[in-house]
């Protein structure tokens, strides 16, 4: 395919390694509130509840305290690895009935369902499910934190008070959504200007626009003040219950009340000579156990970097894991050339403790409704679930939604490593190779994050970074239909990972290389 595109500019990424802890983030300015609580004496689980409600601020159309997700935590004092879920839920009031299907074929998000009226399932405040993130930060953070709670949330309401600047980047992220956004009067009050995307000056002018956020900015001070659960039992509850309902919505304050996210044992498996460490259950975790399981039946050529059979085992691998995935798992099909609209952070600290999160909203904007009352852009966590019944994955109420996060632990020899990604069911295919390539090949975060990678999702065509070897390519088409790419800034043809690793008693981390806002920050840096 014949592109625009410079055939000579070249893209990296610096990697510090540090004694001191570092934070790995899709945005340069959560990082930096990461690494600001460690620098002040925080845990790795401090840290990652900074960066997290930073991102839903200054990243709104990925995460928010409205998502859910999964996040892999390591305490190196018990060298133990431990899951914690906070998945969305649907709510205990949905009603089938109120999710016809249209007739009309297959619809045009994420997933390929069936198509419901009005696509109810996809955007507006019926597609609303119960978000979990924020409890599930909550208790983390009260069995590990040794920050103060409002101390850590102190960045996010900061930026929010300021309101997200509308740099080029945002500007384009909200220009791809502007239809959707405009359906909502108080998500188009946000975000556009007068029912269009944001203009950011001149073509050489600095970006000086920045989006209110003012209500959103009084619900984390709520927060701050009051604890997690105030956005679950409190008057906040409350409010964006009753937004949602006004909105058409299903979700109930006793659905927030009822909510708690779960910690349960790792999915601990063996990968050749590493331990890897997944969230079990509804995520991606399973699938990445089975790729990586079948891809280590393939031994290895003995090369100083990934061959054509290494490659060629791991497309082996996810092919086979995702047939699995799909019949059994219920997760019946999404595109592979939507946009994944989720954000993943990685922290190590001091003392080696490690946490790998993962959060979204599920679709870009989520559905694209915002709560008047609290400020928050809303999940659309209902378009999980199947519309057509009689499948492992159909449409009901309270039922946990199936995601396709994966944060992962791994180690191998005296290297650790947190590795996550957003990218919907590209994250697999991008955790797999990293740990691989960390794993088989010895390679530091640096050289991971900017190796070349596939991409199989489940449909009949592997995606392959056009800068692969000649040969490399040669040998993954014997076995596979191959499209070739560049990696790019919009749309992403792969995953977008951020990670850190520990290796000799030094902290490394590194994000995607094409991401324009990530950054790896260490904790000195904060201290300068």
């Amino acid at each position: 395919m014949k592109t625009s595109l410079s055939r000579t500019q070249t893209v990296t990424k610096t990697v510090i390694e540090t004694k001191g802890g570092v934070v790995a983030s899709q945005h340069s300015l959560a990082a930096q509130a990461g690494a600001a609580a460690l620098a002040a004496g925080g845990d790795a689980v401090d840290a990652a509840v900074a960066a997290s409600f930073v991102l839903g601020v200054l990243e709104p159309w990925m995460s928010g305290p409205a998502g859910g997700g999964a996040m892999m935590l390591w305490r190196a004092d018990k060298g133990e690895a431990i899951a914690l879920n906070y998945g969305m839920r649907a709510p205990k009031g949905l009603k089938v009935s109120d999710y016809p299907l249209s007739g009309k074929g297959k619809s045009g998000d994420l997933f390929p369902w069936e198509e419901v009226v009005d696509n109810r399932n996809l955007q507006g405040a019926t597609a609303v499910a119960v978000p979990g993130v924020v409890d599930g930060l909550g208790q983390a953070h009260a069995r590990w934190g040794r920050m103060p709670w409002a101390d850590l949330l102190a960045p996010a309401i900061a930026h929010a008070k300021e309101g997200m600047l509308v740099d080029w980047y945002a500007a384009l992220i909200i220009a791809s959504t502007t239809r959707e956004l405009a359906k909502d009067a108080d998500a188009a009050a946000m975000f556009l200007e007068d029912g269009q995307w944001p203009s950011i000056g001149a073509w050489t002018a600095l970006a000086e626009k920045r989006i209110d956020q003012s209500k959103m900015a009084a619900t984390l001070e709520e927060i701050a003040r009051s604890g997690a659960r105030a956005l679950y039992d409190g008057d906040l509850g409350a409010a964006l219950a009753r937004d949602v309902q006004d909105k058409g919505g299903c979700l109930s304050h006793d659905d927030l009340r009822a909510y708690s996210a779960t910690f349960h044992p790792a999915l601990s498996f063996a990968y050749r000579d590493a331990t890897l460490h997944a969230v079990p259950g509804l995520t991606a975790g399973p699938t990445l156990k089975q790729a990586l399981c079948l891809a280590a039946e393939t031994e290895l050529s003995g090369s100083a970097s990934p061959d054509g059979e290494a490659y060629a085992a791991w497309a082996r691998g996810l092919k086979s894991a995702y047939v699995s995935r799909l019949s059994g798992m219920g997760d019946t099909g999404e595109s592979t050339t939507a946009p994944g609209c989720t954000t993943h952070f990685s922290v190590v600290d001091r003392q080696g403790n490690m946490v790998a999160m993962t959060q979204t909203l599920l679709s870009i904007f989520g559905s694209r409704v915002v709560s008047p009352s609290t400020g928050l852009l809303l999940n659309n966590g209902i378009m999980w679930f199947d519309p057509e019944q009689g499948k492992p994955n159909s449409l009901g109420p309270d039922k946990a939604c199936l995601m396709n996060v994966c944060p992962v632990l791994g180690e191998a020899g005296d290297t650790r490593f947190a590795f996550g990604a957003s990218g919907g069911r590209k994250i697999v295919s991008a955790v797999a190779q990293l740990a691989g390539f960390v794993s088989d090949y010895g390679m530091d975060v640096g050289q991971a994050f900017h190796s070349p990678r596939i991409d199989v999702s489940g449909g009949e065509t592997l995606v392959a970074d056009e800068t692969l070897a000649p040969e490399i390519l040669a040998r993954l088409a014997e076995e596979n239909q191959v499209v070739t790419t560049k990696r790019t800034v919009f749309p992403y043809a792969f995953a977008c990972p951020a990670g850190v690793m520990r290796r000799g008693g030094l902290n490394s981390g590194c994000t995607e290389i094409m991401s324009p806002w990530g950054d790896a920050i260490t904790e000195e840096e904060m201290t300068q």
